[in-house]
């Protein structure tokens, strides 16, 4: 399995980034995707998570209205457009197969600041 995230930087707090993640090494249309992030001093968190079809998603709260989780089984990829960001958005983001005990990349940096 391997999962390769792209997409992160640094943005000013209102901007928009959109992370891309990646896969290969496993049939990845029958698969969960998610989305977690961790911010320097706390647990890692997670962010969205879309069902195999796409036609499920979930958010956390804090992100809600703001991000949007997407995929495309075509091209074995799945990505997080994320809107109106905050300083608390900054985090390093991990594109996630399997959950917790699953696996990972190697994570994108975001930071939002002025």
């Amino acid at each position: 399995v391997q999962l390769v995230e792209s997409g992160g930087g640094l943005v000013q707090p209102g901007g928009s980034l959109r992370l891309s993640c990646a896969a290969s090494g496993f049939t990845y249309s029958t698969y969960r995707m998610r989305w977690y992030r961790q911010a320097p001093g706390k647990e890692r968190e997670l962010v969205a998570f879309i069902s195999s079809d796409g036609g499920s998603t979930n958010y956390t709260d804090s992100v809600k209205g703001r991000f949007t989780i997407s995929r495309d089984n075509r091209k074995n990829a799945v990505y997080l457009q994320m809107n109106n960001l905050k300083p608390e958005d900054t985090a390093v983001y991990y594109c996630n197969k399997g959950g917790l005990s699953g696996s990972w990349g190697q994570g994108t940096q975001v930071t939002v600041s002025s």
